[in-house]
């Protein structure tokens, strides 16, 4: 039986998704943290505009597209500092066959990604 990913290796996965995404928008990485707890995880240019993105990878039953709001102020109040628009990215990430079960290393996964959610 395969081994479940780690916090460590899920958050990566959602890490790759977006930044995948971001490249495919045009954005310039300046910075990325795929470090857990480490925030934020990418800080990017966009159109001359400094962009701040939380990314997390969330499993079921958690929605992908929550977060936390007090805490997402307080990256926006940072990103203010440096006239940066803040973002979430959060990544649903489950078992192929069944949403519900943990990914599993060297196995199949889907995603519920909606994309970059700005945080006004």
């Amino acid at each position: 039986m395969s081994e479940e990913l780690t916090k460590q290796e899920l958050h990566n996965l959602a890490m790759n998704i977006v930044g995948k995404d971001l490249e495919d928008q045009g954005y310039e990485f300046l910075g990325v943290n795929s470090k857990l707890k480490k925030d934020p995880q990418f800080v990017a240019l966009k159109d001359k505009i400094l962009h701040f993105v939380i990314v997390r990878a969330k499993s079921y039953p958690d929605d992908a597209n929550a977060y936390d709001p007090v805490f997402m102020q307080t990256i926006k109040q940072h990103a203010d500092k440096f006239e940066a628009k803040t973002f979430y990215a959060g990544v649903g990430l489950g078992n192929a066959i069944d949403y519900g079960k943990p990914v599993l290393k060297g196995s199949d996964y889907s995603v519920v990604y909606n994309g970059l959610q700005p945080i006004l």
